[in-house]
């Protein structure tokens, strides 16, 4: 089920929210705890039946080990359940997520015949896996307090985060369902986490799905391309994932504040970064805190001198972008994000002689830059994209591309508008191309977030702390109303996230 989707809006989170504040509300906390429960798993296993069962062999698994580990007092024992959790989830990840890709490597090397299986990937399954891991190693080093079954159910289950993350953490969440305070209903609350979820909404529905149309179309006609459409493609892209994370974020974290549960803040304006430090520090912050935790600390972090620091970002990165998807794609914009990281590092004193544009454009270009192996099927076709783009040849822009960005109800208000009718009759639709991409960047790059406006706390993954009170204006109100309208509207061309794909 998706958050831009009719059925839930209209449907499965009235019902979600009116049922487990009203069970709350007559004191049935466990019957309200199973009912959200209940709720989570049908929300997942809308998508696909068969996904359902994957994950609840995964939490039998993972809850197994975490009783197993607290009741085992042997060093050696304990070791062994560990060692034997993390195969197991990582054997299961490597089934369904690179089992076709190792096939497809032992056939090229060694010239062998083995078909491929075409097995479906599990939504969301790198997210849940990660979570559950992160518990069990915290359930071994001692961290993790007592916790029954159906709670821990809910820590892995919670929707909002299920899918796409946030990888929240046990005393993040589990602590927070047990809190008889926040199973009541708050008014503040909801009028807060509605307004986080409508402009996340919008984010998604009216803009990173009008870039996505003018990507997707870059991407698969890159013969048509010269540089003037090649550049348009890229930075269409940029846009669309920028948006489209960040709108699921904040849909995230404003359901789970109508529901008095607060999630980490996992994206910040990660294109203002001065440096490739700096946007990693921004980008996905869950997925970065997880792999410095569980990986590059373990590794020895930054404590044993430059080159073993360069070495453990780099097996960070690797293992960054094998983890985003089975094709050397990924592993090579990982692979070029570590180099650049490590050479971040490396020549720090240079980098920060540098202007702060300057700083900015490098930073900026060459995120531009991977993302082109990020999204391009294979890296023939990225490299065939960067070779459109360093031809220099430009051209005018393409109306296949121009004219993903018209529409409807923006042709209708320019009708209506006095002066603005002229719009209607430009070939091409260029001035609402000029039009987005003006907006998009004033809105990456201009005001505070949501969150810096609405006062969150960010620092060290923090969770969200509003004010009270007068958080959402008339202002607020009506532009949550016309945005959630617009989006309602738009839900006929609905499309997936693209960190689903993780």
């Amino acid at each position: 089920m998706l958050f831009n989707s009719y059925i839930f809006v209209l449907f499965f989170f009235p019902v979600c929210i009116i049922g487990y504040f009203t069970l709350n509300h007559f004191r049935k906390y466990l019957l309200g705890q199973a009912f959200l429960v209940g709720m989570s798993l049908w929300f997942y296993g809308y998508f696909n039946l068969s996904y359902l069962w994957i994950m609840l062999f995964s939490i039998l698994l993972n809850f197994s080990a975490y009783r197993l580990l607290n009741r085992t007092v042997s060093p050696l024992s304990r070791k062994l359940i560990l060692f034997l959790a993390i195969a197991l989830n990582l054997g299961i990840l490597f089934y369904f997520k690179y089992f076709d890709f190792f096939l497809e490597n032992i056939n090229a090397i060694f010239r062998a015949g083995f078909s491929l299986q075409h097995i479906l990937l599990p939504l969301g399954i790198s997210f849940f896996t990660f979570q559950q891991l992160s518990f069990v190693i915290d359930a071994y080093r001692g961290e993790v307090s007592d916790y029954s079954f159906l709670y821990y159910v809910s820590f892995v289950t919670y929707f909002p985060q299920l899918i796409a993350g946030p990888i929240v953490t046990h005393d993040e969440l589990i602590p927070q369902f047990l809190d008889l305070k926040k199973k009541q209903f708050n008014w503040d609350h909801f009028a807060e986490g509605i307004y986080l979820f409508v402009m996340g909404l919008s984010k998604k529905v009216l803009l990173a799905d009008v870039f996505g149309n003018a990507a997707n179309w870059g991407f698969s006609n890159i013969s048509a391309l010269d540089s003037t459409n090649a550049l348009l493609t890229v930075l269409a892209y940029t846009i669309q994932i920028y948006f489209d994370f960040s709108g699921y974020c904040d849909m995230a974290v404003g359901i789970g504040r109508m529901m008095n549960l607060e999630l980490p803040v996992n994206f910040n304006s990660p294109y203002k970064s001065l440096t490739i430090l700096e946007f990693w520090e921004r980008w996905h912050i869950t997925l970065t805190r997880f792999f410095t935790k569980y990986i590059y600390i373990p590794l020895g972090g930054s404590r044993k001198g430059a080159w073993r620091t360069y070495r453990n970002v780099m097996i960070v990165f690797l293992i960054s972008g094998l983890w985003h998807g089975a094709s050397y794609t990924f592993i090579l914009w990982g692979a070029l994000h570590g180099l650049f990281s490590v050479l971040t590092r490396w020549k720090r004193g240079f980098f920060e002689k540098l202007h702060p544009a300057l700083n900015w454009i490098i930073t900026f270009s060459f995120i531009n830059v991977t993302w082109i192996f990020f999204r391009a099927d294979s890296i023939h076709d990225a490299l065939r994209i960067l070779k459109r783009i360093c031809n220099l040849d430009f051209q005018r822009i393409s109306t296949a591309i121009s004219s993903c960005f018209d529409p409807f109800f923006l042709r209708e208000l320019c009708s209506h508008i006095p002066g603005l009718g002229f719009l209607n009759e430009q070939p091409g639709c260029n001035w609402f191309l000029a039009a987005y991409f003006l907006l998009a960047f004033l809105l990456i790059l201009g005001p505070r977030n949501l969150h810096q406006r609405m006062k969150v706390n960010i620092s060290n993954v923090s969770t969200i702390t509003l004010p009270p009170r007068g958080v959402c204006t008339i202002s607020q109100l009506l532009l949550t109303a016309v945005f959630l309208v617009l989006c309602i509207f738009s839900f006929s061309s609905v499309s997936t996230f693209l960190y689903f794909n993780f």
